[in-house]
């Protein structure tokens, strides 16, 4: 008997950074917390962190490992010489990228869930969602998600912010290394 296909997570960490770390009020993920969470409410069997690359590995080696070990495969974002060592992420064509060739070449897994604010994921939740291929798009809160997402149905969003999902992957512990606060999503 085959095992149930499971979903994959594409989480834009700069997008999950902004909507949480630098806004008002200001709140933490807690990466393991959120990692079990992806896996009992929505199935997430794989679940890829994509962040800019920094180019001072040896300064962020922490928080590198932290995501890895709290069970996301971490992909960075490829820059041209000019970009390295910049904070900006830019993840938006990577992760769509890697999502079309997924299903180009057939790649066995259900649907998509996406953690991200960010309209340039439009087009690609429009097309996961005909297809029957798309789950849920986590936004980070409320005011962090664009009003491109206005005309699809309730049922293919969520909120972090919201009370109880906050609640289920909120940090709990004060004792956060700064360099890892500075950093978490770049």
């Amino acid at each position: 008997m085959e095992d149930k296909l499971r979903n994959i997570a594409y989480i834009d960490g700069q997008n999950l950074k902004m909507g949480t770390v630098d806004t008002t009020p200001s709140w933490r993920v807690d990466l393991k917390r959120f990692r079990r969470y992806l896996l009992e409410k929505y199935q997430v069997d794989k679940a890829f962190y994509y962040m800019g690359y920094v180019i001072d590995g040896a300064e962020y080696e922490h928080l590198y490992e932290y995501i890895q070990d709290a069970g996301f495969i971490l992909v960075f974002r490829e820059h041209n010489s000019a970009m390295l060592g910049k904070k900006k992420g830019n993840v938006d064509s990577d992760i769509i990228f890697n999502v079309m060739k997924r299903l180009y070449l057939k790649e066995k897994f259900e649907k998509v869930v996406l953690v991200s604010g960010d309209g340039d994921y439009k087009m690609l939740v429009d097309f996961l969602i005909e297809q029957k291929r798309f789950e849920k798009i986590l936004f980070p809160n409320k005011k962090f998600a664009s009003s491109l997402y206005k005309s699809i149905s309730r049922t293919y969003f969520a909120y972090l912010g919201d009370a109880d999902v906050r609640n289920k992957i909120e940090k709990r512990s004060k004792s956060v290394p700064k360099k890892e606060k500075r950093a978490l999503g770049s």
